[in-house]
């Protein structure tokens, strides 16, 4: 008989369900809201919205647009984004996560700091995501972005520095950055000059821990993320290393049920960016399909 569970620490983290609960009020009131960029790393989640007259844009169409409503995702945007759409008598629903928002309220407050003692403001996270997008912009697109060690040479340690993380970090990699740069300004005696703010999610910083254990409980983990999900594709790779026997998926379409017969108990999981809906969709499509054999 085979048994299928579902984490229960996984699914949408707190930031992306006000969102989507945000998106799906102003969607009851209006036939169409734009969102900048994807509300949420996860295509099936954004093709429900998408049906319900979400549309998806780009950040530089806001100069071509006029009167009308947008939103802003969880991840946030930087100050550039703000004074585009005033000047363009844009409606701006803020769905930015109570978390981004404070963090970006503390890089900014960081940035002015740093700029009183020629310092730098360093932020570890992926180039280029929404979120760091919007950090960056509030130290005027001043800040360093570091992922991974080898970025480190662009960092000059005889300055004052403060370091931040993207709130979706790996706290595991987020100390061992800390603590290289920590190394390098004690070479210099200027210890006293780094100032470090960990900024990484507490939601997102125990998943790995309850991933794991959750693991440890069954046969065999389907994963279910969006391919560009930089949470899932973190938790995912955690959880291969830790069990071989794990498995991404984006949907049930992934699903390699040939595979998934030689296993008794089956663990769903997924990133802070994967809907309930669609585990609990995945759950009964194995279900089903067992059923019939």
């Amino acid at each position: 008989m085979m048994n299928i569970v579902i984490e229960e620490q996984a699914g949408f983290c707190f930031g992306v369900v006000s969102a989507i609960e945000t998106c799906e009020k102003e969607l009851s009131k209006e036939n169409v809201l734009y969102c900048i960029g994807d509300i949420v790393h996860n295509s099936e989640e954004v093709e429900r919205l998408k049906k319900l007259g979400l549309r998806i844009i780009e950040v530089s169409d806001l100069e071509q647009m006029h009167d009308c409503k947008v939103m802003i995702r969880a991840h946030g945007e930087p100050p550039a984004t703000y004074l585009t759409a005033k000047k363009n008598n844009i409606n701006i629903v803020d769905a930015t996560c109570p978390i981004v928002l404070k963090l970006q309220k503390d890089v900014k407050k960081g940035y002015e700091e740093m700029k009183q003692c020629n310092g730098q403001i360093v932020i570890f996270g992926k180039k280029g995501h929404a979120e760091v997008v919007g950090l960056e912009g509030q130290t005027e697109n001043t800040a360093i972005v570091v992922s991974k060690m080898d970025d480190l040479n662009k960092i000059d340690f005889s300055k004052p520095l403060h370091i931040f993380s993207q709130t979706t970090k790996s706290k595991e990699e987020f100390l061992e950055i800390v603590n290289t740069i920590r190394e390098k300004k004690k070479a210099l005696a200027k210890e006293d000059e780094l100032f470090v703010t960990n900024s990484i999610c507490k939601r997102v910083g125990s998943r790995s821990k309850t991933l794991l254990e959750f693991a440890d409980t069954v046969d065999v983990v389907l994963f279910v993320s969006g391919k560009h999900s930089s949470n899932g594709i973190y938790l995912y790779q955690l959880c291969k290393a830790h069990k071989q026997d794990t498995f991404f998926i984006s949907s049930k379409e992934d699903i390699n049920l040939e595979e998934l017969a030689k296993y008794k108990t089956i663990g769903i999981s997924g990133a802070t960016s994967t809907p309930m809906w669609l585990m609990e969709q995945i759950r009964d499509y194995v279900l089903e399909a067992f059923e019939n054999r």
